[in-house]
């Protein structure tokens, strides 16, 4: 890998990361919320510190796995998924218990990082192309960046929405390298213009097809009728 191509996949992994982490921040609030200021400065940090660390050597697994034959494949087709799920979900509900004690608050943080984060280890994955060293740089500069930037990151992507779609892209853009990476696939890609062409069309796929559900779901939603307990007296 040369210096450009490992910068390239060192932003691509950041944005990954900005992307889907962006629950983290939700849950160390919520699970620090009945402790004081004081002791929520040390549950932030020790549970970031767990979690990044939890993080890493799960991805890393993740990274020997995707050696078996076939395992590129499919972590290609969940990660469409993924990507197509981040722009149509639109449920905000955490089920997080707020812990009475540090121990319980950092506890509670890395538990539900490590059962969220699948999709995340799976992307950045997907993305290091076997370099440990890019899953551990990557993790290391966007998991605390989410942690404390977090309010301004949520205000960013609530204001701006083309931010999830960029996400998307990427998210998208990481499968169908994926994919035509899977072993037994080689022969079929060896065109480069059917390469790239597959790349192209699996991200532009992705984008529509999410755009049309989120379109769909504003006019399901438009022509909902209205209740008496809604009409504003």
């Amino acid at each position: 890998m040369t210096g450009m191509e490992f910068i390239v996949a060192l932003l691509i992994i950041v944005g990954i990361d900005l992307v889907l982490a962006g629950d983290n921040a939700i849950v160390i609030a919520l699970a620090a919320r009945n402790l004081k200021k004081e002791q929520q400065k040390k549950v932030i940090f020790w549970g970031t510190f767990g979690a990044v660390a939890i993080r890493i050597v799960a991805t890393l697994l993740v990274v020997y796995l995707l050696e078996v034959p076939g395992l590129h494949l499919v972590g290609g087709l969940l990660l469409l998924w993924i990507a197509y799920k981040l722009l149509i979900d639109d449920n905000d509900g955490h089920d997080v218990k707020a812990g009475s004690t540090v121990g319980a608050a950092i506890k509670t943080i890395i538990v539900a990082d490590a059962a969220m984060g699948i999709d995340n280890v799976i992307a950045v994955a997907g993305a290091s192309h076997g370099t440990e060293l890019l899953v551990i740089l990557g993790l290391l500069i966007s998991v605390p960046l989410v942690v404390w930037g977090s309010t301004l990151f949520i205000k960013l992507v609530n204001r701006y929405g083309w931010i999830i779609y960029a996400g998307a892209g990427i998210l998208a853009y990481t499968a169908a390298k994926m994919i035509v990476a899977e072993h037994f696939l080689t022969p079929f890609f060896a065109n480069t213009y059917l390469k790239y062409g597959f790349e192209v069309i699996v991200i532009v796929a992705v984008l529509l097809l999410g755009r049309a559900a989120n379109n769909k779901k504003q006019k399901e939603k438009g022509s909902e009728p209205v209740t008496a307990s809604e009409v504003n007296l």
